[in-house]
């Protein structure tokens, strides 16, 4: 098995109201590390963001942060320094408070 470096980018994140955007889906027969997520705040105000794991029942999903703030032009660094992994199947979602506010950049190394 080789080991892949991989970025997952989205923009104008979605609107928590229920519907997050999808920043990265753990492929069939791997296992991945998140090794960081990061979130930046575009909109003329301060917003929150939440990010969080469904796993592949869908069944379940963990917050990795429910409604945390980030200042106007700022950055938040949701995952940094520590490593969660997603199963085959998991999908890594986020949503902000305020419709296209945020962009969420994610490194990830995959097929470990």
């Amino acid at each position: 098995m080789a080991n892949d470096f991989k970025s997952a980018t989205a923009t104008s994140l979605a609107i928590d109201s229920g519907t997050f955007t999808t920043l990265y889906t753990a492929p069939g027969s791997k296992t991945s590390i998140i090794l960081e997520i990061d979130i930046a705040n575009k909109h003329s105000a301060d917003i929150t963001t939440s990010v969080l794991i469904s796993d592949s029942s869908g069944g379940n999903d963990a917050y990795i942060v429910k409604g945390a703030p980030v200042p106007i032009g700022g950055a938040l660094k949701v995952v940094s320094g520590q490593k969660i992994v997603m199963e085959t199947g998991d999908v890594l979602k986020a949503a902000a408070s305020v419709a296209t506010a945020a962009d969420a950049v994610v490194s990830i190394l995959e097929d470990v």
